[in-house]
């Protein structure tokens, strides 16, 4: 009597057509590194005066980047059409603990910002996940059902509606665009006229507007950013710093770990504002490198994504590396006053367990889907898909 087979875990999932895109891979790493370093020298004066101990944020960061590792690891060994599984149930737990963020006791509060949960003895930023969670949840959505009209969106609207406004109260008003701006072209992706994404913007950025006029604090970064210097004594001193960081550190920069800024001018210096410390010490040129590290990164994303060969594969692949990208902009653009201030940090650079690891798992899924694209290899070929296989994928 023949024995019954064992259903796998992960059902019936295509195979893998080769190893990880080098190209990804080589450029993570090198931001990663480059990112540890120069936590080590931004937060090692801080680290000294509160700790008695120059390393002791570069090592907090080490640790967080190995748990990333291993968990961008796993991600990368799953098969991601198995991830379809967790669409709704990822959204589920993202807003169930973004409403315990705003309702519990043991939240820890930040610049005014209650981004943080504490839970046993790790503290979890909940907007970091939404992150991941929103990109899932929509793709599953667009790749299930047809979008060619407003009333198609009636699901998603609610549950992003109120995504968005738990992660805008905490405040998070940076995380916020991020999550608008990654939703608003992914549902580009979709059959919907142009013309609804026109009708969109005055719809949805007059009622930001009041919401920032409205929001004290809000308003007055937006008149600090129009004018910086004529606050620099108070609520311009961050970027007005930022802006000193700068012009010091000219064409080469003064030197690694000869930083002015970090011994108490310059607030967040291994953090948010990290990318003006590193404009200060390693000049434009080490300012253009880190840069071309991200356009080689998130170039290799889009690549990715459109050569997967199935929808869902292409959609997550590209939400994945705009979010990314978007939030990279941002912070760039706020470091260097183009932006008003917004606290969101430089991803694998920016000090951070929550966003660290977060981003890795996004890079682990990035990874995972340039297995089974056709992509070209380092030697210079393009991996070939065999029909049986290409086949596999698309069911």
């Amino acid at each position: 009597m023949p024995k019954k087979r064992k259903r796998s875990l992960l059902g019936k999932m295509p195979k893998p057509l080769h190893e990880v895109d080098f190209y990804l891979l080589i450029a993570v790493l090198a931001i990663l590194a480059f990112g540890m370093v120069m936590v080590l020298t931004a937060g090692s004066v801080r680290g000294y005066n509160d700790n008695d101990n120059t390393f002791f944020y570069v090592v907090k960061q080490g640790k967080w980047a190995l748990l990333g590792g291993f968990a961008a690891l796993i991600m990368t060994r799953i098969p991601y059409p198995f991830l379809k599984k967790f669409a709704g149930i990822g959204m589920g737990v993202t807003m169930i603990l973004l409403v315990m963020v705003l309702s519990s006791d043991s939240v820890e509060e930040v610049n005014g910002a209650s981004r943080w949960l504490q839970i046993g003895p790790v503290n979890v930023q909940p907007s970091e996940i939404a992150k991941v969670a929103m990109v899932l949840f929509l793709v599953n959505f667009i790749d299930r059902y047809p979008v060619k009209n407003l009333k198609d969106l009636t699901l998603p609207a609610l549950v992003l509606i109120p995504l968005f406004a738990l992660v805008y109260k905490q405040p998070d008003l940076g995380t916020t665009m991020v999550l608008v701006f990654t939703a608003a072209a992914l549902f580009w992706q979709t059959e919907l006229s142009a013309l609804w994404f026109i009708l969109a913007v005055p719809c949805l950025g007059a009622p930001l507007l009041y919401l920032i006029y409205n929001t004290s604090y809000q308003w007055q970064r937006i008149v600090v950013w129009l004018d910086p210097w004529k606050y620099a004594m108070n609520e311009g001193y961050q970027i007005t710093n930022a802006e000193i960081a700068f012009g010091s550190g000219g064409i080469f920069g003064v030197g690694l770990g000869r930083s002015m800024q970090k011994f108490g001018y310059l607030p967040e210096t291994y953090t948010d504002m990290i990318f003006a410390l590193i404009g200060e010490e390693l000049g434009l040129m080490g300012a253009l490198l880190l840069i071309s590290l991200f356009i080689l990164c998130y170039g290799r994303g889009f690549y990715i994504a459109r050569r997967c060969p199935d929808r869902f594969g292409r959609l997550l692949a590209f939400g994945i590396t705009f979010s990314l990208a978007v939030q990279t902009g941002i912070n760039l653009g706020v470091v260097t006053g183009v932006l008003p201030v917004t606290g969101i940090t430089l991803p694998l650079v920016s000090y951070g367990g929550s966003s660290l690891v977060i981003t890795l798992v996004e890079i682990g899924i990035l990874l995972n889907i340039s297995r089974y694209s056709k992509i070209s290899r380092p030697h210079g070929r393009s991996s070939a898909m065999t029909p049986v296989e290409g086949r596999a994928l698309r069911e």
